[in-house]
């Protein structure tokens, strides 16, 4: 993939916590590029370092080694402050938890970034992610009135309302029954496919991978395979060979002595 058509990059991530003899790698030498306008989802057990990898993308997490390239913008190097102005004008998250602000509206949720940036919107656009998101007539409501899926759709409309170069989504249907994951999964894959934007998601559900053009995976920190226009039912083989090569891995440790470190589920994600 040519430097032009990379939204974000990873070159040999590492990040480690601790030292010594209790030293975790959660993330081992992760190199991907992530395509411009492309979904892509990142897969892999407990413990695997899939939030990690997402948190080091996203400028949350700073990799122990490595680098991270937002475009030609080297994250890794940036002080804070221009880090925190790079996050609000350029990055678009959704989290599983929604993270609205209880006492604003819907819309008012919508527009905070902009609002914190001291910007207007783009007023034919910000319709536009309104009506995408199909909550016209709950503008006005705040997040006590809304439904768990209308509140991550307003999550998912604050993400794309900046037109950022990249909305990183963690779990964003962890909390959703299957209507409704159906509903901000659908949104995500529009945003994709008819407006251009850059997708990356971690998710543990097949249903949710099989939205996106690709699936990484990663097991131990590493990143294991890939599968292009993923079904539920090929990612969740893939996963049960993952979750196969890591019971033999498992195995053959506690054969020669050696025993799995359960820190790294704790500390990886």
């Amino acid at each position: 993939m040519s430097v032009g058509d990379v939204a974000v990059r990873a070159v040999e991530v590492w990040k480690r916590y601790g030292g010594g003899s209790t030293q975790v790698d959660a993330l081992a030498g992760v190199s991907a590029d992530f395509g411009k306008g492309r979904f892509t989802a990142i897969m892999g057990p407990s413990g695997s370092g899939k939030s990690t990898l997402l948190h080091c993308l996203a400028g949350l997490d700073t990799p122990t080694d490595g680098k991270v390239l937002l475009g030609d913008v080297d994250l890794t190097t940036l002080p804070e402050k221009q880090l925190t102005h790079l996050r609000r004008d350029r990055i678009g998250f959704v989290f599983q938890a929604f993270n609205l602000v209880p006492t604003l509206s819907a819309l008012e949720n919508i527009t905070l970034p902009l609002d914190l940036a001291g910007r207007k919107p783009d007023q034919d656009w910000l319709a536009t992610v309104v009506e995408a998101i199909g909550l016209t007539d709950r503008l006005r409501h705040r997040p006590s009135q809304l439904s768990g899926g209308q509140q991550q759709r307003v999550a998912c409309a604050r993400a794309l309302v900046s037109r950022p170069d990249v909305v990183f989504a963690d779990e964003p249907t962890g909390n959703l029954d299957s209507r409704s994951s159906g509903d901000v999964l659908d949104f995500l894959h529009r945003s994709v496919r008819d407006y251009d934007q850059t997708v990356v998601m971690v998710t543990h559900d097949p249903t949710a991978a099989s939205y996106a053009d690709r699936v990484l995976f990663l097991a131990d920190g590493i990143l294991q395979s890939e599968l292009l226009d993923p079904t539920a039912e090929s990612v969740l083989d893939a996963m049960k060979k993952l979750d196969a090569d890591q019971d033999d891995q498992d195995e053959g440790a506690r054969r020669t002595g050696g025993a799995p470190d359960d820190a790294a589920d704790e500390l990886a994600g």
